[in-house]
């Protein structure tokens, strides 16, 4: 009997810890068993009593409904799903890469229909399309296809709204249901919602879109792109506004926003609530309901106050004297803002939810902008104010780099739409994220020459390396079989003498075979001949032959010694990314003349470093053949000429950079008739000889 009461206790406690265990909270919520606790929690103020609790919003609105012109989450995701049926395409499953291993990656355009109107930001588009190195005008080499149908504006309301695109791109024998298209677009959806609908079915298309929800972005496979205004410049663009020797990191303002405010629908909640942020000291938060036609109608208690306030401050200066600009959503989630506080270096703080950000696959934002959240606008000025000013320095310096390396121009957004879209081809060859948002970026590291950082001249500082001590000697000789001029055999044995010579390269640019081995000089490095053309540009052809990454450009009739070769390496090595060389020209205007021209006359400037005795890095090579446009190589063929000019932009294009000269004990010869031609009063019989001699002195 004692036993059995003994298990009818432990069954009876065991129950009642199952039943605390398994049933606490409900248990709690009774009055025996939570007591005082239920008491105190009464104590509380309600959420809408205003006597204790300050708050920003009416009441009455926090407790009404949403706005009904609003759209539910539910709703917004629905929308997007039903524009990209496609939602799971990715490159693997909707891109056709055996189009692209014959001919490469080619690019084509459709043919433009007379009656069909384009906008001018579409105009720019397909110019610098047609303009790009992977252009071609046969269909049956082209990988990627572009629509010449206006897919810009999608708004249904703007007068820029083209109609029955589907109709239109089903009858196109190369639409193949989008495969291997690309769609560019910077304005879906309308009033009110301005969802992603584009009015048309874009199949399996990839779409560089402007304004890209992550919930419909599909990784991999579509790009993001910034929204721009029909005034963005179509090539160059211009500079930044951060200037050396002019950069405070704590400028007059710390954080602005200075736009437009709306009362009602989709994109009005934060910028509503930008006022709560404003100081009128360092931070400056201005919006005006004074826009659109019906403004008065929905004008509120604030609208007279901001509007009164907004006009206090010019936009221009603002951007000029704040160290952080706000960068709220808009309509749409992307605004022209984005891309004025880029160049003006002043770090965007971003207030878009759900934004996939322009070019993010390539471009590490985490360095340039600040990503905030719509729900904690509040918090906004203790964060940026936490910054320490070596990291806002930092900031202001990559959105210089990433607006002049992808955003200034059409050309530049279109040309990284593109380098983006090759990378996917060839995963093993692409650029990695380092090359990408490092100077002087993506757009001018070609993986065709590699994608190790090593290999290019400018990450030697960054990874503590410096070149390989051993360089090529390319000549260019021009001078007729059986004739080998006595400078050049003298230049072949100075150069070879150098510790550093790897091997001798000479560039035969005769039409004449050139003379046989016997009458080459011995040297104790490898010499080799190849065959060129008349051609100036093919000195700067990547010949496989070059195997060191220091090239020593040389013409026949140059005289250097071996220590003189040996100074001016060693300089170079010190300054890899730069032209290192002897003979200089500089520019000047001629007033009598009009025009611009270029002389050797010792001075304390310069501006070209002829490449006649000049070190470089061999991957200019690469760029000058690959990068530079076609036409800019055959004007420098046709006028035989300016191939050195041209050289010399194309560096400090890349580098922000000037050439470097070092100096000689012997003049350059060919400065000679030029120094003469200074002076033809002195000089009359003379420089009518050197004339005759050097036809192309008259040239500048």
């Amino acid at each position: 009997m004692q036993t059995r009461k003994k298990y009818i206790f432990l069954t009876f406690l065991a129950s009642w810890l199952l039943l605390f265990f398994f049933g606490g909270d409900q248990l709690r919520r009774f009055p025996f068993f939570s007591g005082r606790k239920v008491k105190a929690r009464r104590n509380w103020p309600h959420w809408t009593d205003r006597s204790l609790l300050t708050s920003f919003a009416d009441p009455r609105e926090l407790q009404g409904n949403e706005d009904p012109s609003l759209p539910s989450p539910r709703e917004r995701r629905a929308a997007r799903l039903s524009v990209y049926k496609n939602s799971r395409c990715r490159m693997e499953t909707c891109f056709d890469f055996s189009r692209c291993e014959k001919h490469g990656f080619k690019v084509f355009t459709y043919p433009r229909e007379r009656d069909q109107p384009l906008s001018e930001s579409y105009s720019k588009i397909l110019a610098s399309l047609e303009r790009s190195r992977y252009y071609t005008s046969n269909p049956e080499e082209a990988c990627l296809f572009i629509l010449s149908i206006d897919t810009l504006d999608r708004d249904h309301l703007s007068g820029q709204y083209v109609r029955n695109v589907d109709e239109k791109i089903r009858g196109f024998p190369l639409w193949n249901g989008g495969r291997n298209h690309l769609i560019f677009n910077l304005y879906s959806g309308t009033w009110p919602n301005y969802t992603e609908d584009l009015g048309f079915d874009i199949g399996q298309a990839i779409l560089a879109k402007a304004s890209f929800y992550t919930d419909s972005f599909r990784p991999g496979f579509d790009i993001s792109i910034p929204l721009f205004s029909k005034d963005h410049p179509q090539r160059g663009g211009e500079r930044g506004w951060l200037y050396q020797r002019s950069i405070p990191p704590k400028k007059k303002y710390l954080l602005v926003f200075k736009g437009k405010r709306y009362l009602t629908g989709i994109g009005s909640g934060t910028r509503n609530a930008l006022h709560h942020i404003h100081n009128g000291k360092d931070i400056i938060s201005l919006t005006t309901c004074k826009h659109g036609k019906d403004w008065e109608k929905h004008k509120d208690t604030r609208c007279d106050k901001d509007n009164v306030d907004y006009e206090k401050f010019d936009y221009q200066e603002l951007l000029h004297n704040s160290t952080f600009c706000i960068v709220p959503r808009g309509r749409r989630l992307g605004s022209f803002r984005f891309l004025e506080a880029l160049q003006a270096a002043c770090i965007p703080v971003l207030l878009s939810d759900g934004w996939e950000l322009p070019f993010a696959e390539a471009i590490d934002w985490s360095k340039a902008a600040v990503v905030g959240s719509e729900k904690l606008l509040l918090q906004i000025p203790s964060t940026v104010r936490c910054i320490h000013p070596e990291r806002v320095l930092a900031f202001q310096q990559q959105t210089q780099f990433l607006w002049d390396a992808y955003f200034s121009s059409v050309d530049k957004i279109v040309h990284t739409t593109l380098e983006i879209i090759k990378d996917r081809l060839l995963p093993h060859r692409s650029r990695s994220r380092f090359l990408w948002n490092t100077l002087p970026g993506g757009l001018l590291a070609l993986p065709d020459f590699s994608t190790h950082p090593g290999d290019f001249p400018f990450y030697y500082l960054q990874q503590g390396s410096s070149p390989p001590g051993k360089f090529t000697a390319f000549i260019r000789a021009i001078s007729p079989v059986g004739s080998l001029s006595q400078p050049i055999l003298r230049l072949i044995q100075a150069v070879s003498g150098s510790q550093y010579c790897a091997q001798i390269l000479v560039l035969w640019s005769c039409e004449k075979p050139p003379p046989p081995s016997g009458k080459w000089p011995q040297t104790t490095v490898p010499l080799t001949i190849i065959q060129g053309s008349r051609k100036l540009s093919d000195r700067f052809f990547p010949y496989a032959a070059i195997g060191t990454d220091a090239v020593l450009s040389l013409d026949e009739h140059t005289s250097l010694s071996t220590s003189e070769v040996d100074f001016a390496f060693g300089v170079w090595r010190s300054f890899p990314e730069r032209i290192v060389g002897f003979p200089t020209q500089s520019h000047f205007w001629d007033p009598e003349q009009r025009r611009w021209g270029y002389t050797s006359e010792w001075t304390n400037e310069l501006s070209i470093v002829l490449t006649a005795a000049a070190f470089y890095h061999r991957y200019y090579h690469s760029l000058f053949t690959e990068y530079l446009p076609v036409g800019l190589r055959e004007l420098v063929d046709g006028l035989a000429a300016c191939e050195d000019i041209l050289m010399n932009v194309l560096v400090a294009a890349v580098t922000k950079l000037p050439p470097i000269k070092v100096t000689q004990r012997k003049q350059h010869k060919e400065n000679v008739p030029q120094q003469l031609r200074l002076d033809p009063v002195l000089f009359k019989d003379q420089v009518s000889i050197l004339r005759k001699k050097y036809p192309r002195l008259e040239k500048p």
